[in-house]
């Protein structure tokens, strides 16, 4: 996943530069990669590089770059998310954008940086690294202006909201625009679509019977809605909710939305 490559912009005749909406302005993005996602989900990084690619951008992934602090940093050990987080400033001080595979990483960044960093030398550069961090969805639709990636999958889905990324960023309507335009797909609603899956990091390790109750609740009102996937833009959430579903032997699977989104 870690390395560097370089962006192209569309050819003609490719199809993807009659369907892009938005400006066209080449950024030098560095793709920020959750720990959790370079190990178990390696192939949501390499849909998004081939995505970001695609839209004639380069893309940078540093291998310095390996985990934000966020379990530290919500457990309460402040002193040592500092010692995590401070590698990731430093390496990403100098980032035109910041993209991140994760409303949770990317909360971290945008958010509890400046929290973490108050009264402190590092304030301005956590500061000014909040302003240029996005999360994926959110940096296509309301950073790039596209939403038509040209993308085809005959289904019929359902749209899970990660705690972080809808509380915390804000975001909500980015990644249904993204699905509205994916052809041949069916976006369906869950009643429970902005309840908690019950995952959220440490918790599910701290609290099991309680977080399962709450998966199981999602993953009830997924199943409702008769989708055959469940997607998000955090494949933490997709972990734990898959891990239950497929232990309750259901047929509805999960996938990140950058994965449904690449033409390929």
């Amino acid at each position: 996943m870690h390395g560097r490559t370089t962006g192209r912009r569309p050819g003609r005749g490719s199809g993807l530069d009659r369907q892009i909406s938005g400006p066209f302005d080449r950024m030098n993005i560095t793709l920020f990669i959750p720990c959790f996602v370079d190990t178990c989900f390696p192939q949501v990084g390499m849909h998004m590089v081939r995505i970001l690619e695609r839209l004639g951008h380069r893309v940078t992934c540093p291998e310095a770059v390996a985990c934000c602090g966020q379990p530290a940093f919500n457990s309460g050990y402040w002193d040592e998310a500092r010692m995590v987080a401070g590698k990731t400033l430093h390496h990403l001080r100098d980032a035109e954008a910041v993209v991140i595979a994760s409303g949770s990483c990317g909360a971290m960044l945008k958010v509890f940086y400046p929290q973490l960093y108050a009264g402190r030398p590092e304030e301005a550069a956590a500061q000014r690294l909040s302003e240029r961090t996005w999360e994926f969805s959110d940096f296509l639709v309301n950073k790039l202006g596209v939403t038509d990636l040209g993308a085809r999958f005959p289904a019929k889905v359902t749209f899970h909201d990660g705690c972080h990324g809808l509380r915390e960023l804000g975001i909500k309507s980015a990644p249904r625009k993204l699905l509205e335009k994916v052809r041949d797909l069916e976006l369906v609603e869950m009643g429970d679509a902005e309840t908690c899956c019950g995952f959220g990091g440490t918790f599910a390790a701290k609290f099991p019977m309680i977080s399962t109750a709450m998966g199981e609740v999602k993953c009830a009102s997924a199943a409702e809605t008769g989708a055959e996937y469940m997607v998000s833009n955090d494949s933490s959430c997709l972990m734990h909710l898959q891990g239950l579903l497929s232990r309750q032997g259901k047929p509805l699977k999960t996938l990140h939305l950058a994965q449904i989104l690449d033409p390929q």
